[in-house]
Formats: structure tokens, sequence, C-alpha cells
């Protein structure tokens, strides 16, 4: 009975599994042709190139780095340059911040490589560190300068920053500086180390206070214990990512050439909090009212941890609002190597813009204020500067409109930290081209930044560079903003610029009365038939540097000008009719008399 069942099952599926099954009728997919993508409208590049004039002009510094093959983290870092009118005859002058050789390493009795500074002849130089105050060099490397009237007698003074070292000098008119700092109540220890530095006035008070960023908690001793090496190389310059962080430092002028230093009761002092020590590694500051409320604000660029945002108060001290409001972090919430840092309303809409220069393969950071809120978002790659940027190690970074049509351009200075990368990273060369991109918003494209390549700016622009600080200011009297840049152990690149676009300009020079004599952190608004334009009277831009405090504004072809707004830092709002304006000249403005 059981054969005759299994038998049974055995031909039952058969017979099932014989059975025809109903086809199913043929699906077609349809097949088009590949269409020709609609081509995006080419920008307009205009043709605005660059001279190297470094030479011509008689430029003959060369930065000092101090190395000797110990390989110690600032040898590599670089050197800060400033524009400014030391002598007030309304031209731009030339300082460049020199390095120095380690005291260890030099002769016994022998002082500091001198800083250099350049008198400007109608865009000849002139040198005349001899004689100026400044000629005889600092014990270890300075780095930082900041340019600033901190007495408020109509003479620009200077701050410069190193490792261990901090020196305030007043102008005395005649071309000479004398050192202030002792007795003024600035003071670091031998293991600090400045970097980029501002003068601003964070109270309101109409006196010129000092910010100045620290990087890292360094020695020689620390240095060699970190011992950073790359392999096949050996020792190398690298990341501080094992250097412990360090507090910057922020003092209060309380006015006689006598300064407080307020940073802990501030409230800058970020902590880490497991381990309760400093976070931060500070090498730029950008001082701007980034919330609208008419007083200045700082964003402080970190280099491998969070970059910070000090909202002001009003009352002496900051919140710290790097993470709410978007600038701590990029966009997937992690650091970076952040080195300059500039902002400016670059766009249609006014917003603001901050843009940050970072470690190789890592992008230029531009961040952009979202609509009627404080938050930004990191739009380096929707703005067109993100997918160029990726392979330059950026240090200085700075809007400016080098074309005169009115909107802001962006340019960065690259060069990497160690000089055998290009050994172990074949995407990498220690001599990096600058970056320029143009700002389309003017062109039938209408949005977004463009790379501009030396067809368009010339070959000068790009020369292969150690880049590290840079300036912008118009050295010739011509209206549009010439450059210089400078890099470790060499010479620094002084370019002209040489646009013939037939743009027309004016630029303007503030002087404060209630506010501070050179009306840093003022605004002033152009407001023209097509656009307005906005730009801040602010030295302090990208890394260790200063550039011009007159403002520049482009107005391309056929802009008239309707009205002009200064917003002082003292709060006051003063109105300027566009028919008392002088094109193609300096305008000078003073701030109302109380």
């Amino acid at each position: 009975m059981g054969l005759f069942v299994l038998l049974g099952t055995v031909v039952a599926g058969i017979v099932i599994l014989g059975r025809s099954r109903e086809v199913p009728p043929d699906r077609v997919t349809p097949l088009f042709a590949p269409r020709e993508p609609v081509a995006e409208a080419a920008p307009d590049i205009p043709v605005a190139r660059f001279t190297d004039v470094t030479r011509m002009a008689g430029i003959g510094f060369r930065h000092e780095s101090g190395a000797e093959g110990e390989k110690l983290l600032p040898e590599t870092m670089g050197g800060g340059v400033a524009f400014l009118d030391f002598d007030g005859d309304a031209d731009s002058d030339l300082l460049f911040v020199n390095g120095s050789r380690w005291p260890w390493a030099r002769p016994a009795g022998a002082g500091g490589t001198g800083h250099a500074l350049y008198r400007n002849d109608g865009g000849v130089f002139t040198d005349v560190s001899e004689g100026s105050g400044l000629g005889g060099g600092v014990g270890n490397p300075a780095m930082g300068v900041a340019c600033g009237d901190f007495d408020n007698d109509g003479r620009v003074d200077l701050f410069l920053s190193g490792v261990g070292e901090a020196h305030l000098f007043r102008n005395e008119g005649g071309g000479r500086f004398r050192e202030v700092t002792e007795g003024s109540g600035i003071e670091v220890t031998p293991e600090a180390w400045g970097t980029s530095a501002a003068f601003l006035d964070f109270d309101r008070d109409g006196r010129l206070d000092l910010f100045v960023c620290h990087y890292v908690r360094w020695s020689r001793a620390i240095d060699v214990e970190v011992d950073y090496r790359l392999v096949g190389i050996g020792r190398a310059y690298g990341p501080p990512m094992n250097f412990p962080g360090s507090f910057s430092r922020l003092w209060r002028n309380l006015g006689g050439g006598r300064f407080e230093d307020v940073s802990e009761r501030a409230g800058i002092q970020v902590k880490n909090r497991a381990t309760g020590q400093p976070m931060g590694k500070a090498l730029g500051v950008a001082p701007v009212d980034f919330n609208g409320d008419g007083w200045i604000d700082l964003i402080v660029a970190n280099d491998t941890v969070q970059n910070f945002a000090f909202s002001n108060r009003w009352d002496g001290t900051f919140a710290e609002v790097g993470v709410p409001s978007g600038l701590a972090f990029d966009t997937f919430g992690g650091t970076r190597g952040a080195m300059g840092i500039d902002s400016g309303r670059f766009a249609e809409d006014e917003s603001l813009g901050v843009s940050i220069g970072n470690f190789a393969n890592e992008m230029l950071a531009l961040y952009v204020a979202q609509p009627d809120t404080l938050m930004f978002a990191d739009e380096a790659i929707s703005q067109g500067v993100g997918a160029s940027s990726r392979l330059s190690l950026s240090f200085g970074v700075f809007f400016f409109d080098y074309d005169l049509d009115g909107w802001l351009d962006l340019l960065t200075v690259n060069g990497h930290i160690e000089e055998a990368i290009g050994k172990v990273q074949a995407s990498q060369r220690y001599r990096q081209p600058a970056q320029l991109f143009w700002n389309a918003r003017g062109s039938r494209r209408g949005r977004g930044f463009v790379p501009v390549s030396p067809t368009h700016a010339g070959q000068d622009l790009f020369q292969p560079l150690v880049g590290r600080g840079s300036a912008f200011a118009d050295i010739d009297g011509d209206g549009d903003l010439d450059l210089v840049l400078t890099q470790v152990g060499g010479p620094p690149l002084l370019l002209r610029n040489d646009q013939d676009l037939g743009h027309e300009w004016v630029r303007f020079r503030l002087q404060g009365v209630r506010s501070n004599r050179d009306a840093i952190g003022a605004w002033v608004r152009l407001r023209g038939t097509r656009h307005t334009q906005w730009r801040q009277v602010m030295p302090t831009r990208g890394y260790l540097s200063q550039s011009e405090l007159p403002v520049t504004f482009g107005l391309g072809e056929g802009e008239t000008i309707q009205s002009v707004e200064v917003v002082w830092p003292s709060g006051l709002r003063q109105q300027l009719p566009g028919a008392s304006i002088r094109l193609r000249e300096m305008n000078g403005v003073i701030e109302p008399s109380p």
C-alpha cells in the first residue's frame, strides 16, 4: 500500500510539473537617445591681470623662518604683513613681520632678525626700517601684526605677536615707533604662542581694545616630545593634535596707554568639558557683528578643534555660540585645520558670509547666514569654491572686489607646511599657487563664484609659493586693489592690479569722534540703482595680517549712487546723499560730534 501511495504521488507531481504554464506577455522598456545637456551660460570672467612688481617697487625683504633641521612647528607657520599709513600721507605703506633664528642657535649677544618697514612713495617703496624702532628684532620668532590708533592721537600704532612674545609699539611720528609694552598691562608667558591679532572696540567706549589669538602651548621640549613623523621621511612638521590647547587673550583699553586682561571675565576662555583644559588652537579671528545688533562679535578659526563664535552681550562679556550658530563644525559635524578667516556681504540678499582657509584635502569653508535666523550653513560646494579648493592648504583668505564690478570676490593664499609632502602624498606640493574666485552675480550666470585662471588674471598671481599672510590696498592711487602675499623663508610677492575695465569706483576714509578715531568696526552701506553694497572698516583679515583702512566700492558700468549710510561703532547712523559723493576719489567722512 505504501508503494502504491508513493507511486501515485510521483505520478501526480510529474503531471502537475508537466502542465504548460501561461507565458506572460513581453515587457518592453522604452529607450530614448541621449540628449545633449543644457549648458549653463558661461560666466563673463573679466580680464583683470595682476603684475609682479616686487623688485620694481623696491621690496627686498626676505622672511627668516629660523629652521635649522629640528622641525619645530613655529618655523613653518610664517609671518604676517600689514598695509598701513604710518606717516599720515594717505599712501598705504608696508610692514613685513619677520621670524628669527632661535636664541640657542644665534651667536652670543646677537639679537633677532629685524622687521621691515617700507614707506610708499607713489607705488615705489623705500626701506625705512633703520631708525624706525622696529628693525632691531625680537628674541623669538614674531608672527602676527595688528594696526590701530589705540591712543586716538591720529597716528596708527602696532602690536606684534609671536612665540612667547607680545610687543606694543606707539607711533611717535616722524617715522619712529617706541615700544611701550612694559607697563601697558600686556603680558604673556614663555609658552604662549600668539598668532593673529585685532584691534577692536568691543565695549563701545571709543578706545581700541586688543584681541590676540593663541595657538597651542608650545616649547622646544614639548615639540620634541610630540615628535611628529611621516613614514619614509622621519621627523616632519605636522598638525597640532598632540599639542595642548591655549586660551586666547582679550585686553581692554583703559586709556593712558594701559590695558587690562579681561579674558576670563569676558567669557572667551573656552575649556574642554572632558578635561577642563583650554580647548582653543586659534590661528585667525574675524571681528564682525554677525547677529546685527550693533555690537562687534568675534569668530575664531581653530586648527583641528571646533571654531568659536563669541556673541557680544553688551555688558563686557561674550557668549560662545559656535555650535548653535553652525560655525563650529563642517557640514558633517567634524573639525578641520582652520587657518585664516574673513567675513563679508557678497550676495544679493546682503547676508553675511564667513570664509575660512583649511588644511589640505578639507576644502575652503564658506559659511553663509541663513534668512531670518542667526544660523550659518557651509555653502562652499554650492557657491562654487569647494571642489576647486579641496587639494589646497589655505592660510590667507579675504574678500575684495578686484575688478570693481560691485561684487566681493575671494582670494586664498596657499602652501603646505612640510617640504617633503610630495614624497608621501602624490596630490600635494609644498609650493602651491594662490586661488582667485570671481563673484559671478553681476554676469549672465548670476550666482556663485567661478575659479579664475591665468588667462584672465595673468600668470604672476599664480606663482607657486609657500604662501601664508596676505593683504590688499590701493598702492598707486588708481582705485583698484593691489595685493601682497608672504611666504615662509622667502621673499614676498607684491602684485599690482592692472585691470583696465573702465569701471567706476569710490573710496571712503572714516574718522571717528565718538567712536575710535580709526573707525574700526564701522559699516558703510552704498545704495545704487542696481544693488546695495556693504563694506566694513576692518584691517584684520585673513591670516596674521592687516589690510588698508579705507573702503573701496566698485560701481561697474552705469551704476549710480543713490545714498551712502555710515553705521559708526558708537551706534550712530549718518546719511550721505549720493550727489555729494565724488567718484574716482577718496571721500573723507568725519563722525558727527556729540
